[in-house]
């Protein structure tokens, strides 16, 4: 495949499992794809120990490490997707703001945004190629490395999520300080959306340019806001995401590529991101999957969507919630995945066993017809 890549052409190998492009696309297949969000973390050894004694962020912007740990799970499970190593902070980050990663207490902002005045402080036009070439480089480098065994995932943080970080000044379980932002001073809070889904925007185009071939677009923070609140500050800004990084692929005339939206803990807007302009909604596992088909209508694919913490289960009782959640989902226009990451005290085997149950009692599922 050969894709442009600013001024260079680039020739990947090519694509040996196209199951999960395939299924995001809604087609018929011969098993139901799998991976997992962090699926390159620290419930894996390989991954502890590259990460040693390294920053975190020093380790984001190394290519080279990045490609590494993106690689790290398929070696040891055959997943059908491999996901980009980065950080949805990188975007703050390339706005101006800094952002340290604490170990034990995870992102802090040493300065966040505290009142409309501060957001003189973020760039006024921001050079993605430039601040963010690293996730670039590291996406390219990946695409050859991986040989064309899966398709790779980009992916960036949405716009109120990322905002919420940058008020609340690292994560929060109220995030009282970014609500209180759309409450008093829902003008300044537009204007710092509309900057993050410009920067967004061309940081996901960035991003197929350098090979992604599927995107996905983490809302993480859904839940603190009610339906009121998530129409006006999340949703719209979901929906320009996908129909303006659409529209530039297009007018550049690369090849289209799936689009994802996880809205964590989303579940009363998901008849409005069925109709949001992406291929797949992923799910968190609050939302039963056969009510899920029914609000979405079969307009889109489905993601998602077994608790993390079912891992923590034998593998036989992994395998009967695997057969469970695929019978409810079905097998068309479906990928298998957690409802959130992978949490670093998780056993690997149980991660192969999720895996592979997937794989045999889709492949069964599917036969049966």
């Amino acid at each position: 495949m050969l894709l442009m890549t600013g001024f260079v052409v680039q020739d990947f190998p090519e694509l040996k499992n196209d199951t999960f492009l395939r299924a995001a696309r809604g087609e018929e297949l011969e098993h139901i794809p799998v991976w997992c969000m962090r699926q390159a973390g620290r419930y894996l050894p390989e991954f502890r120990e590259s990460r040693a004694g390294k920053d975190f962020f020093e380790t984001c912007r190394s290519p080279e490490a990045c490609c590494e740990l993106t690689l790290q799970p398929l070696r040891r499970f055959s997943f059908d997707a491999a996901i980009i190593f980065s950080d949805i902070l990188v975007v703050p980050q390339a706005m101006g703001m800094e952002v340290q990663m604490s170990p034990g207490k995870g992102p802090t902002f040493p300065e966040p945004l505290k009142e409309p005045e501060d957001l003189q402080r973020l760039k006024t036009k921001v050079d993605v190629w430039s601040e963010l070439d690293y996730v670039f480089k590291a996406i390219t480098l990946t695409r050859h490395r991986i040989e064309g065994k899966v398709p790779l995932i980009g992916f960036t943080g949405a716009p109120w999520t990322l905002m919420s970080y940058m008020i609340e000044g690292g994560g929060s379980t109220t995030h009282s300080k970014a609500k209180r932002w759309l409450y008093r001073y829902p003008e300044a809070s537009h204007k710092l959306l509309s900057q993050l889904t410009d920067v967004i925007v061309e940081y996901l185009l960035g991003q197929v340019q350098a090979g992604a071939q599927a995107l996905q677009v983490f809302e993480s923070h859904t839940g603190c806001l009610g339906p009121v609140e998530f129409k006006e500050f999340s949703l719209p800004y979901l929906r320009d995401i996908a129909r303006r990084v659409k529209d530039q692929i297009k007018e550049s005339g690369l090849d289209n590529v799936p689009m994802i939206v996880f809205a964590k803990d989303g579940h009363y807007g998901l008849e409005d991101l069925s109709e949001s302009g992406y291929e797949v909604v992923g799910l968190d596992w609050t939302i039963d999957p056969r009510s899920a088909r029914i609000r979405t209508g079969g307009k889109v694919s489905l993601q998602g969507n077994m608790d993390p913490c079912a891992l923590y289960a034998t593998k036989e009782r992994i395998s009967e919630i695997v057969k469970r959640m695929l019978e409810g989902f079905g097998t068309k226009g479906y990928i298998a995945n957690l409802g959130h990451g992978l949490y670093p005290d998780m056993d690997p085997e149980n991660v192969g066993a999720f895996v592979e149950a997937v794989h045999t009692h889709s492949r069964q599922l599917i036969n049966r017809k």
